[in-house]
C-alpha cells in the first residue's frame, strides 16, 4: 500500500496476545496503517497472536535469549536505537507500566515526551500510572496526549492527578459483515467468554446468580468460553452450586464469532473493567447483552432495556433478576436484539479511526 500520510507512528505493546487492551492495540495499527500513515509495532514479549499491520519489532524474541539484567538493558537500547533510527513523530505507549525509575529511564531516555501518547485502558489505573501523584505527573505530566479508553478513566485521572493533556478515545469495533458460517450450536444458551480471572471478571457472581435464577430448570445452559489460572476453581464451584450439568467450559477459541452469534445473550460481571470488547463484540454481532454497572465502560456502552440489561455490581439477586427478564420478556428480549448492532456504529473503526487522525495532526 502507498502511504499517503507521511507521518510515522510507533505503536508499543506488551504483546499482541491475551485479552482485550492487546486486541485494541493490534486493531488501533490496522486503523492507522488503513488511514495512510507508515505503521510500526514494537512488543516487549514475543506473544503475538492478533492481527496487525505494519512493521514488527518483536522485543520478546531478544528477551528468549537473554533475560538476564543485562539482557534487559539491551533490549532497551535496541528499542532506543529503532526510535531513534526511524524518528517516529508519535508513540503511542499501550503498555501497563512498570515501576517508577524504570518508568523514568523509559520516559526521560528513551522517549522525547512531547511526541509521546499514553493509553490508560482499565480502571484500575494503577497499571498505568504511578499512583503516587507527585511521580505520576513527573512520569506522564509532560507528555502530549494521555488517551484514556473511557470517559470514567477520563474523569478519575483528572480527579486524583489534575492532568490536562487528558482526551478519551474509546476501543474500536470492526461492523464489516460477519463472513463466519453461522453453525447452530446445540440447546439454548447464555454466554461468558473472556478471561478466566475471578480477582476481576468476578465469574463467581455469575455461577451464583445463574444458579439462582430460572434458566436452570429452563433448560437455558450457561457456557464459558476461555481459559485461565481459574478455571479449576471455577469447575470446583459449579459442582457445589450443582450445575456441574448446565454449566459448559468451552476452553480458548480463537474465532469465538459462531459460538457469540448463536447465545442467547452475553453476561459480564467484571468488578472492573476499561473499555470491555466483550459487550461490543457481542453486540456488533446482534448479540444483547447483560452486564454490572462495574467501573469503568460498561454504562458507557449499554442502555438498559435497549440494547441490553445494567445492574448494580456484586447483587446476585439483582444479576440473576436480570438473567430472568431477558428470558421471561420476550418483546424486551426481541428490542434489545433488534437495537444492538446499531448501538455500537458509533465504535466502529472509520469513526475512532477519525478522532485518532484529529490528536495525531
Amino acid at each position: 500500500m502507498i502511504k499517503t500520510n507521511t507521518k510515522k507512528i510507533c505503536i508499543v505493546v506488551s504483546s499482541l496476545g491475551g485479552g482485550g487492551a492487546e486486541r485494541s492495540s493490534a486493531t488501533l495499527s490496522e486503523i492507522l496503517f488503513d488511514f495512510g500513515y507508515d505503521v510500526h509495532i514494537v512488543s516487549v514479549l514475543d506473544d503475538i497472536q492478533f492481527p496487525y499491520k505494519g512493521e514488527l519489532l518483536n522485543l520478546g524474541e531478544y528477551k528468549a535469549k537473554n533475560d538476564s539484567s543485562l539482557g534487559r538493558l539491551q533490549r532497551l537500547g535496541i528499542f532506543k536505537d529503532y526510535l531513534k533510527k526511524h524518528s517516529f513523530d508519535y508513540v503511542i505507549d499501550n503498555r501497563t507500566r512498570i515501576g517508577f525509575w524504570k518508568e523514568l529511564v523509559i520516559s526521560r531516555w528513551v522517549y522525547k515526551p512531547k511526541e509521546i501518547i499514553y493509553c490508560v485502558r482499565s480502571y484500575n489505573t494503577d497499571l498505568y500510572i504511578n499512583r503516587n501523584r507527585f511521580l505520576g505527573k513527573i512520569l506522564y505530566g509532560s507528555a502530549y496526549k494521555i488517551v484514556t479508553v473511557s470517559l470514567a478513566i477520563k474523569e478519575k485521572l483528572e480527579k486524583d492527578y489534575n492532568f490536562n493533556n487528558l482526551s478519551t478515545i474509546y476501543n474500536p469495533i470492526d461492523l464489516k459483515p460477519d463472513e463466519t458460517k453461522n453453525e447452530n450450536f446445540c440447546g439454548k444458551y447464555i454466554l461468558f467468554f473472556g478471561r478466566l480471572d475471578d480477582a476481576v471478571k468476578n465469574i463467581s457472581l455469575l455461577l451464583e446468580a445463574y444458579a439462582q435464577s430460572i434458566l436452570p430448570d429452563s433448560n437455558i445452559k450457561l457456557k464459558i468460553l476461555g481459559e485461565g489460572e481459574d478455571k479449576p476453581r471455577l469447575i470446583e464451584k459449579t459442582k457445589s452450586l450443582n450445575l456441574v450439568d448446565k454449566v459448559e467450559f468451552l476452553g480458548f477459541q480463537s474465532d469465538p464469532n459462531n459460538i457469540i452469534k448463536s447465545s442467547l445473550f452475553t453476561v459480564l460481571t467484571s468488578r472492573y473493567e476499561g473499555f470491555p470488547r466483550a459487550l461490543i463484540e457481542s453486540l456488533a454481532l446482534g448479540v444483547p447483552v447483560v452486564s454490572v454497572d462495574c467501573k469503568s465502560g460498561p454504562n458507557e456502552i449499554v442502555i438498559n432495556e435497549q440494547n441490553g440489561l445494567l445492574v448494580e455490581n456484586y447483587n446476585v439477586e439483582a444479576l440473576a433478576k436480570a438473567l430472568n427478564k431477558m428470558i421471561q420478556d420476550e418483546e424486551l428480549y426481541l428490542h434489545c436484539k433488534s437495537n444492538s448492532t446499531a448501538s455500537v456504529e458509533k465504535f466502529s473503526k472509520e469513526n475512532i479511526g477519525l478522532q485518532w487522525q484529529t490528536i495525531l495532526k
